[in-house]
């Protein structure tokens, strides 16, 4: 069976991007789970109810590493996981960037690759996050130094 994941950061944002990606895929609109959440950790209800579907055999499609989160020991514990564990398969971006079935067939060495690009892939999606909450936290304190007030206003 084919599933799909898709996440966007923040209530405003449209996933619709991704859910386009995964209908060209060929997969079922009921196997679409998609989440308006931060990817800190896997705390987020679309994905752990994919999470209890996924059989051996399945191939979960995401559009990129970095939507399965920005944790990279979260990362690399949910794609083994998915991978070797339950024994299904992933791809990112339309198979062309990454494919545990590429992998698998390559035996031992292919093992070793994956975890290899897995990490580096993983690496970045975390060190992505950490400059944007960097970003975020400079534009407050410029934002302060102008003086602009954050919170709640202060009752009379």
């Amino acid at each position: 069976m084919k599933l799909a994941y898709g996440r966007v950061s923040a209530k405003d944002q449209n996933p619709e991007r991704q859910r386009v990606k995964f209908r060209e895929l060929g997969v079922d609109e009921r196997y679409v789970f998609v989440d308006k959440q931060s990817g800190k950790n896997f705390d987020r209800p679309q994905y752990q109810a994919m999470r209890l579907l996924i059989r051996e055999g399945d191939l979960v499609y995401m559009d990129a590493l970095d939507r399965l989160g920005r944790d990279y020991d979260g990362i690399i514990s949910e794609w083994k996981h998915i991978t070797r564990e339950l024994n299904a398969d992933s791809s990112l971006d339309n198979e062309a960037l990454f494919d545990s079935r590429k992998f698998k067939r390559m035996g031992d060495l292919g093992k070793l690759l994956e975890d290899q690009f897995l990490s580096m892939l993983a690496y970045v999606a975390e060190q992505e996050r950490k400059k944007n909450r960097q970003r975020h936290a400079e534009g407050i304190e410029v934002a302060r130094t102008d003086g602009v007030k954050f919170g709640r206003p202060s009752t009379l």
